[in-house]
């Protein structure tokens, strides 16, 4: 199904339509207060289209007029010790590969500052954090001093002398004008080529795929495997420097560096634009299956008189609710997040409990919406008494 946008990764026009979903809310971490609030979220439609020039998947119906980005907006992980170690970790790694000691530092899309926090706690290192949805209050006593947090979106004026290291984890999906975007933080960069920048996003290979139709969200307007995130870089005057998977192969991480003329120097871990049509081939041949497969699976629990609960309120959690219209085959979500505790998922309307909840409600299956937490979770249901059935998506 042809489409007539254009590609924002690289100006191309040969857009082909492979995933819809009708209607969602347009926002997953926006947190309502009421059920009613929630179930009245505002909400706007999927189209994924796949460039076929350069391997960029994008949503062609994706309205950046309507996105609002505030403090409501949690998306902090900070509460699993699963991500902190991942976090503390890829921290100990970069400081350590580009001396970040006594730096400055940028962080675009800051959210509510634990890495930058990190990184500055590593090394003495001085940063400016930009994020709309940024909370003062969650901010290490520690470092604040050293760390200038800016609660709006990115901005070139923002950046008022030169930084030593640049990066953004989980932003560039929410940017549907990627290479305009990309463009501007070249353009802060100027002639300092020593300059190193790190970009952390979604690998959409794993989601086309395991058919993760949960990881699909209509903030995420943008979708990146290694080889269409290094032709953008390349094409916005970066070498890169490493691309590499982490945290089970969910995350694309891109180290690079500022050159004078766009670099030809590829990766190994780059994949053709055929590599990925057959990916995109395979999800949307096999996607709907996926989809009735977990429709009926819920329905049968309810069916069978199982009490079922979603573990994990996130974005994934979102997704998987609103694409199959879950209502009430599961009436209640978990979710360590204590910023997340009473309030309402956007579009779905379920309501999001403390883990300790389980004792009384007794669930008999839990859906683990990261796999990765499995280990995590079972020994808090463990401690807590809880027997379930544990199940992921």
């Amino acid at each position: 199904m042809p489409s007539d946008s254009i590609c924002q990764n690289c100006g191309g026009q040969a857009i082909s339509i492979f995933y819809e979903v009708g209607s969602v809310p347009v926002h997953t971490c926006s947190l309502q207060s009421t059920k009613q609030k929630a179930l009245r979220f505002p909400k706007g439609k999927i189209l994924l289209g796949f460039c076929e020039e350069c391997g960029f998947i994008s949503n062609s119906t994706f309205d950046p007029s309507i996105m609002s980005y505030s403090s409501s907006y949690e998306d902090q992980q900070c509460f699993s010790s699963t991500f902190n170690v991942f976090a503390q970790n890829l921290a100990k790694r970069l400081a350590e590969r580009y001396n970040l000691c006594n730096k400055n530092v940028l962080e675009i899309g800051c959210g509510k500052g634990d890495f930058l926090t990190l990184l500055c706690e590593l090394g003495d290192n001085s940063a400016v954090g930009i994020d709309p949805a940024y909370v003062n209050e969650r901010t290490s006593i520690k470092v604040s001093k050293r760390i200038k947090f800016i609660r709006d979106y990115w901005s070139e004026s923002y950046v008022t002398h030169p930084m030593d290291f640049i990066c953004c984890r989980h932003t560039l999906e929410h940017i549907y004008n990627t290479k305009e975007f990309l463009n501007s933080v070249r353009h802060i960069i100027g002639n300092n080529l020593n300059t190193v920048i790190f970009f952390e996003v979604p690998d959409v290979t794993r989601v086309l795929r395991e058919l993760a139709f949960w990881d699909i969200y209509y903030e995420h307007c943008s979708y990146f495997t290694p080889g269409s995130l290094a032709r953008l870089f390349r094409s916005c005057k970066f070498e890169i420097i490493d691309l590499y998977r982490d945290f089970d192969d969910q995350y694309l991480l891109i180290e690079a560096k500022p050159v004078s003329q766009p670099s030809k120097k590829t990766h190994e871990l780059e994949e053709s634009i055929a590599d990925i049509r057959n990916d995109v081939h395979f999800f949307s041949t096999n996607s709907r299956e996926k989809l009735d497969q977990w429709k009926n699976r819920l329905q049968q629990f309810n069916a069978d008189g199982k009490r079922a609960v979603v573990w994990g309120s996130g974005s994934k959690c979102v997704s998987f609710m609103t694409t199959l219209g879950v209502k009430d085959e599961i009436k209640y979500v978990i979710d360590i997040n204590p910023h997340r505790h009473g309030k309402y998922l956007p579009g779905a309307g379920k309501k999001i409990m403390r883990p300790e909840f389980l004792k009384k409600y007794k669930p008999d299956v839990t859906i683990v919406m990261n796999s990765i937490y499995c280990n995590e979770i079972q020994k808090m249901l463990d401690d807590m008494g809880v027997a379930t059935e544990v199940i992921t998506v």
